[in-house]
């Protein structure tokens, strides 16, 4: 069934991706709003205009990360669905983990990517099991990205050192230990594994592999 009010944009710097997809969304009846190569091609021919859900590669060698691209259309106010081949589980991740609604592989039909695209700008979510099964095959998904001065924060803190020593021993302020530790408890929330408590820091690092028990129970 038709439905006029679903608005869409193509972000693939193939064009032949993007005149398939757009042809697609024609014969669907949803309105193609843009097609362009890059997130900045897209800002820019939106122009303030909204946008229910935008399809987007993953890999456009634009000079911007996944995340980046990620959240800046999601700025826009658009549902992200994620168009992109099978080897990229890494990036994947990334995207979801930047707020895409879902991931939809460049081999699907087109039918499949349309029905995702009604889903998503319906206010849905995407229960795809094929990227589902790649992703938990994939033992780096749902792991924190932590830059190495937050593994180091983690590593101190979760073998049982107070905040005030943790910052001794790293030589900053206690103050900047505690923003550390709120900016590494927020990135293990993104990626679903809270860790509100010390005993919760300590099982997300030692399951990261970020510090070790040995068998005497001794922190390594």
């Amino acid at each position: 069934m038709q439905d006029q009010s679903v608005t869409v944009a193509i972000v693939d710097d193939h064009e032949s991706v993007r005149l398939g997809i757009r042809a697609a969304c024609q014969e669907q009846g949803f309105e193609v709003v843009a097609a362009t190569a890059s997130v900045s091609e897209l800002w820019v021919q939106l122009a303030g205009r909204g946008c229910d859900v935008v399809v987007l590669d993953l890999s456009l060698g634009d000079g911007f990360t996944v995340t980046e691209n990620v959240q800046h259309v999601r700025s826009m106010g658009a549902a992200v669905l994620v168009h992109s081949i099978a080897d990229r589980v890494l990036l994947v991740r990334e995207a979801l983990a930047a707020g895409a609604g879902g991931v939809i592989p460049k081999s699907a039909p087109a039918g499949t990517v349309m029905a995702a695209v009604a889903t998503l700008a319906a206010g849905g979510v995407l229960n795809n099991l094929e990227w589902a099964s790649a992703i938990d095959a994939d033992p780096e998904f749902g792991r924190a990205q932590l830059a190495q001065r937050e593994r180091d924060v983690l590593h101190l803190y979760a073998s049982g050192l107070p905040l005030s020593q943790v910052a001794l021993k790293l030589g900053i302020k206690v103050s900047t230990a505690k923003e550390y530790l709120d900016r590494i408890r927020a990135k293990y929330v993104e990626v679903g594994r809270p860790a509100r408590s010390k005993v919760e820091l300590l099982r997300r690092a030692m399951e990261d592999g970020i510090l070790a028990i040995d068998e005497r129970g001794h922190v390594r």
